[in-house]
């Protein structure tokens, strides 16, 4: 039952233009437990993952749409190779030049057995190509390659937290040993100019003082008393 619960997190696109391969295809993810969706065209998988062709600029690069709110994640593509308009190839390499979407396993899936085909799918990035009919035992070899790639999103993820943490503590300001010393230095010079000028107003002060005429001075007779005026 955790076992089922855990491959339930898994979510796969099955796309296929064939009503009766998808169908089968379907029922196969959910006997073991995946969650699926299915499309009948390569168009409409790439509408489901959020992506479009940017006609104005290169079309041969698809990138995401600002609209794209898509609640559950893919974790997995499986495609039928031969379909009109979009082949499964080319929706092989449209999820493979995008930056966001790159690291989805995409495996291919064909009723003819053409080893340049296949060849040339693996070369492109697929992870597997099944032979139609897909059986249980193709569905069971899914599983390491989306774990693999959760692994790697996560692991992604935790360095772009480690990345955006530098960064903060880059962009923070900090006082170097030799910046340090200079402001200690001329908190020092300042507190000594001041102490200085406080010096030099307290003689101010007393010479003013010795100098008042209004300051009490002794004077001598001429008997040789002294005579304290006031």
């Amino acid at each position: 039952m955790v076992m089922a619960a855990a491959e339930s997190q898994f979510h796969v696109l099955a796309v296929d233009d064939s009503l009766i391969d998808r169908k089968l295809i379907e029922r196969l993810l959910r006997t073991s437990s995946y969650q699926v969706t299915t499309v009948d065209s390569g168009s409409k998988a790439l509408e489901f993952l959020g992506l479009h062709e940017d006609d104005s600029s290169n079309p041969n690069h698809p990138s995401v749409s600002p609209n794209y709110n898509q609640e559950v994640e893919v974790n997995l593509v499986i495609t039928d190779y031969c379909m009109p308009g979009m082949t499964g190839y080319d929706l092989l390499k449209k999820i493979k030049e995008s930056s966001s979407l790159k690291n989805i396993p995409v495996v291919i899936m064909s009723s003819e057995n053409v080893p340049s085909r296949i060849s040339r799918c693996l070369e492109e990035g697929a992870e597997e190509f099944f032979l139609k009919p897909v059986r249980l035992s193709d569905v069971n070899k899914l599983k390491p390659h989306m774990l693999k790639t959760k692994s790697k999103n996560h692991n992604q993820e935790a360095e772009k937290q480690e990345d955006q943490q530098v960064q903060l503590e880059e962009s923070t300001p900090k006082s170097s040993p030799e910046t340090s010393l200079v402001e200690k230095s001329e908190f020092q010079s300042q507190d000594s100019q001041q102490s200085q000028s406080q010096a030099n107003n307290k003689k101010r002060k007393a010479v003013e003082e010795g100098l008042s005429p209004d300051r009490t001075r002794p004077r001598y007779s001429s008997n040789g008393l002294t005579v304290v005026s006031n």
